[in-house]
């Protein structure tokens, strides 16, 4: 960390990590947004703040249920904003606040289909708070029931359709950018039908062209990118060395590799994993803050591996320990839940606000 340290103190144009007057948003910084969050007041249930325990096996029933009462919620951090609402005018101000605060150019919102009623109904509301703060907005498009490339054709067409016009739409010369999670659940010559200019279904030089965005995970996909005709590669999970695609000592290697063959390395970093309140199994994945050291370094090796772009998971995937928002420490009858220790609660935003300055500077 003395390296860092010294980063931190001569290399940028920020104080303690404090974002200063006047520098701009970063539109090649991408960070994945949750918008599933719903209270009583608001919604006149807890969304996503209670949640199944989720069994080790596909197929099994759930383990149990966190159900969100007495300040039990499912996460093992507890957000400073309380169990808030995405559907809340006020909260999606102040996530606008920090967002900017931390320059992140462009959100990436969850995106479960045209069936998910609760998550639509806040995006004309994310939008326009966006809006007034110069923030872009793109989707990450999840694994919804249904899921082919037909239907993922119908998806482009209906977010563009509906929202392509708004002036916090993210477009990159022209055309919007997606997020696909999980893109190997789909062979590749199904992605070609959609993605090559020949394809059945091409969006190729269409009104519905994008830059279409796959999700690295192992060694050797190199050659499902190329003929599945994606525009580019990202790496998602915030666990260092969960995925060959997550490890970032492969990350200049992918990023070659994407300049060679005309597409572009979105490398994802994040502040740490924990997800055991849901996945009490899933002990090896976790990664421990360090502090915010963890973050430094994942950061670090981002911008080093000399990407153009770069992800942040997340801004608040509470269900994970990914989040960059704000944390307090809290504590109830079945639960002490962790905190970001000496650091204060806005530290995340103030260390990506001085990453990105670190960033714009190697570039």
């Amino acid at each position: 960390m003395l390296i860092l340290a010294a980063v931190f103190t001569t290399s940028c144009s920020i104080s303690n990590g404090e974002r200063t007057c006047g520098l701009p948003l970063n539109y090649n910084i991408f960070c994945f947004y949750y918008n599933w969050y719903g209270n009583e007041g608001f919604d006149n249930k807890l969304v996503h703040w209670a949640h199944p325990v989720l069994p080790e096996s596909a197929g099994l029933i759930d383990s149990g249920y966190i159900f969100g009462e007495n300040n039990n919620i499912a996460s093992n951090f507890f957000p400073f904003l309380g169990l808030y609402s995405n559907n809340d005018p006020q909260i999606i101000r102040k996530h606008m606040e920090m967002v900017s605060k931390a320059r992140i150019g462009v959100l990436a919102i969850t995106w479960w289909g045209e069936a998910d009623t609760f998550g639509a109904k806040n995006i004309p509301l994310l939008l326009e708070e966006a809006a007034k703060r110069g923030i872009k907005v793109c989707f990450h498009i999840e694994p919804f029931p249904g899921r082919t490339v037909q239907t993922i054709r119908n998806a482009i067409q209906h977010i563009i359709d509906t929202y392509g016009s708004h002036p916090a739409f993210y477009k990159k010369e022209g055309r919007p950018l997606f997020f696909i999670y999980d893109s190997y659940l789909i062979p590749v010559r199904e992605w070609a039908s959609l993605l090559s200019p020949e394809g059945s279904l091409t969006i190729r030089g269409t009104a519905y062209d994008a830059m279409m965005i796959g999700l690295w995970v192992n060694e050797g996909e190199e050659a499902f990118f190329t003929e599945s005709c994606f525009d580019g590669v990202y790496t998602y999970f915030a666990s260092a060395g969960f995925t060959y695609g997550s490890t970032p000592e492969n990350w200049a290697y992918l990023q070659k590799w994407a300049e060679n063959n005309g597409k572009i390395f979105i490398p994802s970093v994040g502040p740490g994993y924990i997800d055991t309140r849901i996945r009490p199994w899933n002990v090896t994945t976790i990664r421990n803050r360090r502090e915010g050291e963890y973050y430094d370094r994942m950061f670090q090796q981002a911008i080093e591996s000399g990407a153009a772009y770069l992800s942040i998971t997340s801004f608040n995937e509470w269900h994970e320990g990914t989040q960059i928002e704000p944390a307090i420490p809290m504590e109830c009858t079945e639960f002490k839940y962790l905190d970001y220790g000496n650091l204060e609660n806005d530290c995340y935003l103030r260390k990506t606000a001085f990453w990105i300055q670190c960033f714009e500077n190697k570039r």
